[in-house]
């Protein structure tokens, strides 16, 4: 199968990580890294965190250790990355479908961040072997192998960055069905105010200012009683009334008196016409 071929079989993503190793002036270098990862000296690829730590076999009889990883973005700039992507149903449903969005590197770019390395400087590498080079072939052959997990797994290239698959799908899940409530939230609070608001035209609209205090349908008469008052009256709330004394025609009754037992008596007289008037028998 030609090189041609090969990145033509690639999902994109998985090819633009390894054009970025492909870019590397020493070509040497890189295609003994090729043979490496195609003749299986990669002996193991375990995640530890964001670090990716691999042995891989080489001309000693014990592997090499090497070790590679990307800067981590922080919890923040995840925070603003999964809030972007929550906006485009499209990012959650093809991520969820193991498939990489082709614009995914705006939600980071929007965010003023990048998901792959510029420069392989961008990507950290160690290995235990004498080569001081970076990336010596040894590690290059496990970023090449790390290209054919990107094809299998997209989420291993967030995990490089800091999050696992299981964070982000958890994380746009909880954002989404977060949003989903509070729109259906303000959707039920908007309707009940535009209902309200209709209720309070329509009385308005039916009531006539004139005719307010007019009650026009009849009473039930059984459940209408009427007695006379046996509280303190008006009278009673007034007071003595303060009227001269007259010593010598009155005695010891002053003029006020006189004059409150007058209205006592003519206030139960009205009272008690009153209650004839509203059981509608004749006084």
């Amino acid at each position: 199968m030609t090189n041609a071929t090969l990145q033509a079989s690639r999902e994109w993503w998985s090819q633009r990580w390894l054009d970025l190793l492909d870019s590397y002036r020493f070509k040497k270098r890189l295609e003994r890294a090729r043979n490496y990862s195609r003749q299986g000296n990669v002996l193991s690829i375990e995640f530890k965190g964001a670090k990716v730590l691999a042995r891989v076999q080489g001309s000693e009889v014990e592997p090499y250790k090497v070790s590679l990883f990307l800067d981590s973005f922080s919890d923040e700039e995840w925070g603003y990355v999964i809030e972007t992507m929550s906006h485009k149903s499209i990012f959650a449903a093809k991520l969820l479908a193991g498939e990489m969005p082709q614009n995914i590197e705006e939600v980071f770019t929007s965010n003023g961040l990048s998901l792959f390395p510029f420069t392989l400087v961008d990507v950290h590498g160690k290995c235990s072997c004498p080569d001081k080079a970076v990336p010596c072939k040894h590690i290059g052959a496990v970023y090449y192998q790390l290209g054919d997990r990107f094809s299998e797994d997209p989420f291993v290239l967030f995990q490089l960055r800091g999050r696992t698959k299981e964070q982000i799908i958890s994380d746009l899940r909880n954002l989404r069905s977060t949003k989903n409530v509070n729109s259906v939230l303000e959707t039920f609070i908007q309707e009940e105010n535009d209902t309200h608001q209709s209720s309070i035209s329509q009385q308005e609209d039916s009531i006539e200012i004139d005719n307010f205090w007019q009650y026009n349908e009849p009473l039930e008469s059984s459940l209408v009683v009427i007695v006379p008052s046996v509280n303190e009256t008006v009278l009673d709330v007034l007071g003595t009334i303060p009227l001269a004394k007259d010593e010598e025609n009155l005695g010891n009754s002053s003029v006020g008196d006189i004059t409150m037992n007058y209205l006592q008596t003519v206030y139960k007289d009205i009272s008690q016409k009153a209650v004839l008037v509203a059981m509608n028998v004749d006084g």
